[in-house]
């Protein structure tokens, strides 16, 4: 039987409200996030993100509040990402109720990181976040800072640096169709799922039903997020995998 593919809604923080941009630019209010993240538990979706977005660019932790009042209303694993750069960090953040925590530039930084995570507490805790984006002579970078920085990085060889330091999972978000809604970068996601074995979440792109099926199809990955399209009630978690079973996409109803 194959595992079902996941749907993850992503709340991306700013200021203690849900936001959401195109490219990484350009936010807007989303909600609050609370209430998003108990209405996306009732909603049965299979896991929810975190992202305190600005944590590493403005150098300061999580909000460890608002990260426990989220985990407070979840029946779902939760995954927490932004300012994680220490072991004690970790630590904060499952003892606030986190399933698993998200690093991204702290690890491009400090490749040990990983290794620390994984060894202290498990690769299932341990999900790397990678933002890339497709520059003009078709190769994928990676950046830190939000998309700020540009690292000089392959897309691929990090990832599976990532892996072998014992990540448990690959977050890969492209930038070049973060927010545009015109669909997931499927060829850069099936490159990382052929060259890893480790799951692969797909963000980046989400406008439609049609985008989730390709994900998993052509893209092969093993789950997608999305954040606007799930905020704005554009597609409701429920349709989806209603939708992705017709599809004959194994999912959790």
């Amino acid at each position: 039987m194959a595992l079902a593919k996941r749907i993850i809604p992503c709340l991306d923080v700013k200021d203690g409200q849900t936001v959401k941009g195109t490219n990484f630019v350009n936010l807007r209010y989303a909600g609050d996030p609370v209430e998003l993240g108990k209405a996306y538990s009732d909603q049965n979706a299979d896991e929810l993100v975190f992202l305190d977005i600005t944590a590493s660019h403005e150098g300061r932790k999580t909000f460890t509040d608002m990260v426990q009042r989220v985990a407070a209303e979840l029946t779902i694993p939760f995954t927490v990402g932004g300012g994680i750069n220490e072991l004690r960090d970790v630590e904060t953040m499952l003892n606030a109720g986190a399933d698993k925590v998200s690093v991204n530039s702290a690890a491009l930084r400090n490749p040990s990181l990983i290794d620390d995570i994984a060894g202290h507490f498990g690769s299932q805790v341990c999900v790397v976040a990678i933002d890339a984006k497709q520059e003009a002579d078709g190769q994928w970078q990676c950046y830190i800072n939000g998309g700020r920085l540009p690292t000089g990085i392959r897309l691929l060889d990090w990832a599976r640096e990532a892996q072998d330091r014992g990540a448990g999972e690959i977050l890969f978000t492209s930038m070049n169709h973060d927010g545009v809604k015109k669909g997931f970068a499927n060829d850069a996601l099936a490159m990382l799922s052929d060259a890893l074995t480790i799951p692969i979440i797909a963000s980046g792109g989400a406008g439609t039903m049609d985008d989730f099926r390709d994900v998993f199809t052509l893209g092969k990955a093993d789950a997608a997020l999305a954040a606007s399209v799930f905020h704005y009630g554009e597609i409701s978690i429920h349709d989806l995998k209603t939708y992705l079973r017709n599809h004959n996409i194994c999912v959790r109803l």
